[in-house]
């Protein structure tokens, strides 16, 4: 059985002020602001009044959108501006593309962040020839101005920062379910769009070529389909991608987590007990930017690979019910399900920081502190203070996530442009060679300059010289080598079984306790 988050099976056409302020599906009820220059910008972001409720039209005379206020347009065009300033490579790629137009006739609907550097990307679609119709996947995330921009611009975009959960539904139905016009792509970020595409109007993907699909969650949720028989388009994973895993999960992780608990707490984290759920690559990001400030961090992992590069980064594994009564400050990056329950929640120290860098509420158990004994104080923007009865406070606070751009653009014009029959029903990863594209767009941002293989030396690699440079087993910076043909492992000896189609002459003992054997790519090892 395909398991999503609770489904929500209608929304309400005219919403009520109760139900603007209900829990969200798609991000924890605690969260913060993206970077932005418009953090001290008043914008009336916490006004309760809803966008459905009021006319607005941009300059043009358009009233197709719904955003907080769409006067803040030229505050956002500025953001905007900003943001293409430190977007080099999906500008270079905007400039290189757009006389092309290779995404002519594409209708994408989106569902992601709204902030300037998404904004950036929906402009870029935009110029390569699509038409696009968008709304926000987290309800907190969404900066108003910028929102505002785009539809002064022409973009049908339904967002607004606090949306309800009600407002979150009926936004991604209003992007779909549009007189006159059907989306034939899909981006999304979560899921959340899909799923509702796939339980309320099932028809758009008898004309869909594809859907891209940006975060760990809602790769999960395809893979599930795809398993289940029921994914009817081919599906791009550009998560997995070693441009979006490297460079947003870590990288961008590693700075952007930073800026958002200073932002937010402006506390001191030396010397502060840290414990990071979650040892993937936006785990690591997070573990090594709290490191560099003296905090004493710990992870927690299921997979034993991720928890022995833990080790030998220098951080404690644990199990987080352990160690959960000294922790200062708690971080979910897994993507999954009540990493950190009520009984946890209970027994955490006064001030504990609780943060999700993950997609989803799911994370962290937010809906069971909605109860009567407990009482949320707002101390500042989407800054919240849960009170125990015995005077106990912990505060929780937002995903502070940035998000890559130019990988989702390539994969929608990969999808858009593929010949009939190249991708099946399934899930598929980014060509290596694109992800290597994605990354030379970067390089004139740094001045860097690649070496060229000469025709002899791309001969004797058996490379092409203009790339893929990898193949598609390899993976950067992660602990087991690998070449281009074969494998290899080091492992205890008591712990490696050898399959009957290794040959005894194929192993070698490099020490009394370490076996070390290259395997064939075909070969098998078992292990026990």
């Amino acid at each position: 059985q395909i398991q999503f988050a609770e489904d929500k099976q209608e929304f309400q056409k005219y919403p009520t002020k109760a139900g603007r302020r209900s829990l969200s599906r798609s991000i924890s009820q605690s969260s913060t602001d993206s970077y932005s220059s418009a953090a001290s910008y008043s914008d009336s972001s916490d006004d309760e009044t809803s966008p459905r409720d009021k006319a607005q039209a941009n300059s043009k005379g358009s009233s197709d959108f719904c955003v907080k206020n769409v006067k803040q347009a030229e505050f956002g065009r500025r953001e905007i501006e900003i943001a293409e300033q430190d977007m080099s490579a999906l500008i270079s790629l905007r400039k290189r593309a757009q006389g092309e137009k290779p995404l002519a006739g594409a209708k994408i609907v989106g569902c992601t962040h709204i902030t300037a550097q998404t904004a950036v990307l929906i402009e870029t679609l935009v110029a390569l020839g699509a038409q696009c119709r968008w709304t926000a996947c987290n309800i907190y995330s969404t900066q108003n101005e910028v929102a505002a921009a785009l539809a002064e611009t022409g973009v049908p975009v339904f967002a607004w920062k606090g949306e309800s959960e009600d407002d979150f539904w009926w936004c991604i139905d209003r992007c779909v379910n549009t007189e006159g016009w059907q989306a034939n792509m899909i981006l999304d970020d979560g899921g959340d769009l899909t799923h509702w595409v796939y339980k309320k109007h099932p028809s758009v993907f008898k004309k869909a070529q594809g859907i891209v699909e940006e975060s760990v969650t809602g790769v999960h949720r395809l893979y599930q389909l795809s398993k289940a028989g029921k994914l009817c388009v081919p599906a791009m994973n550009v998560n997995d991608s070693v441009t979006k895993q490297k460079f947003d999960n870590l990288y961008c992780c590693r700075e952007s987590i930073l800026d958002g608990l200073k932002r937010t707490t402006d506390v001191m984290f030396g010397g502060k007990q840290v414990v990071v759920c979650g040892y993937g690559e936006v785990g690591k990001g997070c573990c090594s930017a709290l490191k560099a400030l003296g905090a004493i961090v710990c992870i927690t992992e299921i997979d034993p690979i991720c928890a022995l590069q833990g080790c030998m980064d220098g951080f404690r594994v644990v199990k987080l019910n352990e160690v959960i009564r000294q922790m200062d400050l708690v971080i979910t990056c897994t993507g999954n399900k009540n990493v950190v329950t009520r009984e946890q929640l209970d027994r955490m120290k006064n001030g504990c920081i609780v943060c999700n860098m993950g997609h989803s509420n799911t994370e962290i158990d937010v809906a069971s502190l909605r109860s009567p004994e407990l009482t949320w104080e707002r101390v500042r923007s989407q800054v919240d203070h849960v009170i125990w009865p015995d005077g106990k406070r912990v505060v929780l606070l937002a995903e502070v996530r940035f998000l890559s751009s130019t990988t989702p653009a390539l994969a929608l014009i990969e999808l858009f442009n593929a010949p009939e029959g190249r991708y099946k029903q399934d899930v598929y990863l980014l060509p290596k060679k694109m992800d290597e594209y994605v990354a030379s767009l970067h390089l004139s941002n740094f001045d860097a300059h690649l070496t060229e293989l000469s025709d002899e030396q791309a001969k004797y690699m058996g490379l092409n010289k203009n790339g893929p440079f990898k193949p598609n087993y390899y993976r950067y910076g992660e602990m087991l080598a690998h070449t281009h043909t074969h494998l290899t492992y080091s492992l205890p000896v008591t712990f490696l079984l050898v399959s009957s189609g290794i040959r005894t002459s194929d192993l070698s003992v490099t020490s009394p306790t370490l076996l070390t054997t290259r395997v064939p790519a075909a070969g098998k090892i078992a292990l026990g």
